[in-house]
């Protein structure tokens, strides 16, 4: 908190920072005794009416009545890294879209509708990296018209808790009724310490994802959309362990290698094989083949309630780099 030279604190925050990252400290329970205070950090998203909204890392937004600030201030836009590899917004949220191609898409502004008949949200949801290049109210109704015309929802995709992520965005879409019905994690980590966990004896790479490998798939009855989508990406690689006789494998997954960056999806396991560390052998065996072709940084994305998920990454040498949201309309 932000403390003046009589020791005293200060709110040291305007109208006119909003959209820089503050932290923030109110008294929430005046007239007792010391009082209680909340600490709040985020993105200043609005400051109307005497009501200050925060919008935390997680994407959380947060209301803070003016009334009760004891200080505040402004600080850095996004905390020093301590380990994985420097990594932008941009450079992330554009090698993951790569990752996983719609099958058709159009243009607006800075603004990219991607469709892919419903198969996964990413593929299905506008990625705004800009302007849109016309007013907000305009360029939604453009989305909603390009995805009605294509029988499906629209979604928007956006992201917090990093430099140059669109805290501003979710606010505005918010304030229009859309609702935050999706959120998750982007982890990012150093491929090589990953590519040397495991032995990879055992593990099949393929460049195509067979019916062995999709019956392990947790989407069953994937479609032909779904293998295009699958399929996508500038070098596309899929993993499998073999399981018994006549059954699923006992653990597969996915890796998109583009430029610097190894992207991980799909890893899974039968719930039969886990605690094995056959998710570990798998990453590796694909973190590999990914420094075999010049990648040296790993992203994968991760739900925030999969504590089981967040663990085992965790233990790789993956921490998070944002959080990303789906928004839609609400009816």
């Amino acid at each position: 908190m932000e403390i003046s030279a009589a020791g005293r604190l200060e709110v040291r925050i305007t109208t006119a920072d909003v959209g820089k990252r503050v932290s923030v400290r109110c008294l929430t329970e005046a007239g007792t005794a010391g009082g209680k205070f909340t600490d709040t950090v985020g993105v200043l998203t609005s400051w109307d009416a005497g009501v200050l909204v925060i919008t935390r890392k997680s994407g959380e937004s947060v209301r803070v009545d003016a009334s009760s600030l004891v200080a505040g201030k402004v600080v850095p836009a996004a905390p020093a890294r301590r380990r994985g590899p420097a990594a932008g917004y941009q450079e992330l949220a554009q090698a993951a879209s790569r990752a996983w191609r719609p099958l058709e898409s159009a243009r607006l502004g800075e603004w990219e509708l991607r469709a892919a008949a419903g198969f996964t949200r990413r593929a299905n949801s506008v990625l705004p990296l800009g302007a849109p290049g016309v007013p907000l109210d305009e360029a939604l109704d453009v989305v909603r018209r390009w995805y009605g015309e294509r029988g499906l929802p629209a979604y928007v995709q956006t992201a917090t808790g990093a430099e140059g992520t669109q805290e501003l965005l979710c606010a505005e879409l918010e304030r229009r009724g859309w609702v935050r019905e999706v959120s998750a994690e982007l982890w990012i980590g150093a491929l090589a310490p990953l590519a040397d966990r495991a032995e990879a004896e055992g593990v099949a790479l393929a460049r195509e994802a067979d019916e062995a490998w999709l019956a392990r798939y947790q989407r069953k009855g994937v479609s032909e959309v779904a293998l295009k989508v699958l399929g996508s990406g500038a070098s596309v690689w899929f993993a499998s362990v073999p399981g018994e006789p006549g059954e699923a494998p006992a653990a597969i997954g996915r890796c998109v290698v583009d430029g610097r960056w190894a992207g991980f999806a799909a890893v899974e396991v039968d719930p039969a094989q886990r605690r094995r560390g056959l998710a570990t052998v798998v990453m590796a065996a694909l973190a590999r083949r990914a420094l075999e072709e010049g990648a040296s940084a790993a992203w994968l994305q991760v739900e925030e309630q999969n504590a089981g998920a967040r663990a085992l990454y965790a233990g790789m040498g993956f921490a998070a780099h944002h959080a990303y949201h789906h928004y839609r309309e609400h009816a």
